[in-house]
């Protein structure tokens, strides 16, 4: 549905993209995700055609984008703070796009309608905009962008002024309205969490560049770099070292852990110089008394606790070295929470381990 072709874009001297390729599927939930700056919002204003581009191209539908402006582009956006009109109601908010369309009153009202429904705000179109809640708000701005029928939805951090509790209940209902209507939706984003929920694939951008383009769960579990591996959720770095290879596997040692195999998709930027690995919180296990395992095991101490309701994240020092990992463990019933200083055998497994250089 959307094609980029090494596209660059300068604001002055500041090389705001650059060279960025790729292709966003019809009808697929993706993701920009990456810190303030990163050139995110600036793709998707290109798409938009609110942004014109130094060179490369943009394409939707296999259509070049570099003459069509933005009124005629097959794209709508919801912007970050839904720009509702205060003064309109809620029908004449999500009607708006219609002024010019020369279809009659009546079925104009139809189509609001059925579009308030989609959102689920069946029976609102009388309702004063300005007495609307947040979340109920962002439904209106879906309803506006999505009654014109555009084949791809911009979403530009449409849930950022949400509390958490409306912001997860959103998440969810975006991704029943997507596959309600089919369409292709571009979300914009910084948190990681929302775009690993949400997303069919997600690309990740540092400094104008994409860094790494892929389904969420590649994302997690084989980041190819230390960059993503780092903003991607929590990940534990231990330094490595790269014995050699056996049989088509690494073979590397990790401090504190010892040696282990690792496969060619736990290697996905080779091995350079340097190396290190890398596991998640969720990879590592307590191991309580009278607990059996046939995973590694490793002595530690631990260091910090930090109770999270529904989780217990424990630092520890794995024994013998300064080297410190965190680990998260689920409470359930008749777990008990540990204390610092605690002695502890740690379980882990080389097939967690990501190794990066």
């Amino acid at each position: 549905m959307i094609e980029f072709r090494d596209v660059h874009k300068y604001y002055g001297d500041y090389h705001a993209l650059r060279g960025i390729s790729g292709s966003i599927r019809a009808g697929e939930f993706f993701s920009l995700l990456g810190p303030s700056g990163c050139g995110k919002t600036t793709l998707l204003r290109t798409i938009a055609g609110f942004e014109g581009i130094d060179s490369g191209a943009v394409l939707i539908d296999a259509k070049d984008m570099a003459k069509v402006p933005a009124n005629e582009r097959p794209t709508n956006m919801v912007f970050q703070s839904y720009a509702i009109f205060p003064h309109m109601s809620v029908g004449e908010n999500v009607g708006f796009g219609l002024r010019r369309d020369p279809r009659s009153k009546a079925e104009k009202a139809k189509a609001v309608e059925e579009a308030l429904e989609m959102v689920g705000l069946k029976g609102y179109g009388a309702r004063a905009a300005h007495a609307l809640s947040g979340g109920q708000r962002q439904r209106v701005a879906l309803a506006r962008a999505l009654i014109l029928k555009p084949k791809v939805l911009l979403l530009d951090e449409p849930l950022s002024a949400l509390d958490k509790k409306m912001r997860e209940h959103m998440q969810v209902e975006l991704i029943k309205l997507q596959r309600q209507v089919g369409i292709t939706f571009v979300l914009v984003t910084h948190d990681q969490e929302e775009a690993l929920v949400m997303s069919d694939r997600i690309a990740v951008m540092f400094e104008g560049e994409i860094a790494q383009l892929a389904d969420p769960e590649t994302l997690y579990r084989r980041p190819n770099s230390k960059k993503v591996a780092d903003f991607i959720g929590t990940m534990n770095f231990i330094p490595a070292q790269v014995i050699g290879e056996q049989g088509g596997q690494i073979e590397v040692e990790a401090k504190g852990l010892g040696r282990a195999l690792l496969n060619a998709d736990q290697c996905p930027a080779g091995q350079g110089d340097a190396p290190m690995v890398g596991l998640r919180p969720e990879t590592l296990t307590l191991m309580y008394p009278g607990q059996t395992t046939t995973e590694r095991t490793v002595d530690g101490i631990i260091d910090e606790v930090i109770y999270f309701g529904d989780m217990t994240y424990y630092d520890v020092y794995l024994g013998g070295t300064d080297v410190e990992v965190r680990l998260s463990m689920r409470n359930t019933p008749g777990r008990p929470i540990l204390d610092v200083g605690t002695s502890v055998d740690v379980a882990w497994s080389p097939s967690a381990l990501v190794l990066f250089r």
